[in-house]
């Protein structure tokens, strides 16, 4: 069950969540009539309306624990993939996975993105997606544990570039990042907290290229680094 909303969201999500269904759903009659030709059937009258899932999503993104993993995230991760959608194979997927790659977020626990893909894999079934795209947006948000797509995974590269585009942030924006997944880890002791932020870190900088995108290795991998170099020494000091 979904929390009710802290606060409300931007009007303009509803709009680009059905308008993403909408573009889906096109792709799939699409499939069909090139599958069956005059045969195929319209079946759009008879698919439920995306607004209760775009109400569910954006409670659960609202939830009143989170401090990063908010609306504001999604909102941000969306204009991202906007920005790199050329570099996509399916821009419309990508953005369903946006939606749900941090649908259910409780910080002390692991299996945040497994349960996340479970819920996409029951919306998308319910609203009549077609079974392969259904799967490839579930393969997508279970990308997002590791942020790291293989070579040539289009659509991947372009989720998780717009995932971790908050690592380029101006130094301020970055600290204010920093200090809002501090505060979701709040139960956390300052000792290990800064035992486990810092593992985390230093595996993103062993990376060969935290960005994946010709876009983003341009514009964010070099102060994407500095901002975590920085914020690792002020961990490990």
């Amino acid at each position: 069950m979904a929390a009710t909303p802290s606060q409300p969201a931007p009007a303009d999500l509803p709009t680009r969540w059905s308008s993403t269904v909408a573009t889906v759903r096109d792709m799939d009659r699409d499939m069909d009539r090139d599958m069956d030709g005059d045969a195929a059937r319209d079946t759009a009258g008879d698919q439920p309306s995306p607004h209760p899932y775009a109400d569910d999503l954006l409670a659960r993104w609202s939830e009143p624990h989170r401090r990063y993993h908010t609306v504001d995230h999604l909102r941000a991760v969306l204009d991202r993939i906007d920005v790199l959608e050329q570099y996509a194979d399916d821009p419309a997927l990508v953005r369903l996975a946006a939606w749900f790659h941090d649908a259910v977020y409780l910080p002390d626990r692991s299996t945040n993105e497994e349960r996340s893909a479970r819920l996409a894999e029951r919306a998308l079934r319910e609203l009549g997606i077609e079974e392969s795209r259904t799967a490839e947006v579930a393969r997508l948000v279970r990308l997002t544990v590791g942020h790291d797509p293989a070579a040539g995974d289009a659509n991947g590269e372009v989720l998780c570039d717009a995932d971790l585009a908050i690592l380029a942030s101006p130094p301020e924006t970055y600290a204010a990042y920093a200090a809002a997944v501090r505060e979701e880890y709040g139960f956390v002791p300052d000792d290990a907290f800064r035992q486990g932020r810092a593992a985390v870190l230093r595996h993103l900088l062993d990376l060969p290229t935290l960005f994946r995108t010709p876009y983003g290795r341009e514009h964010w991998e070099d102060r994407a680094r500095r901002n975590l170099a920085t914020e690792l020494e002020l961990l490990t000091d």
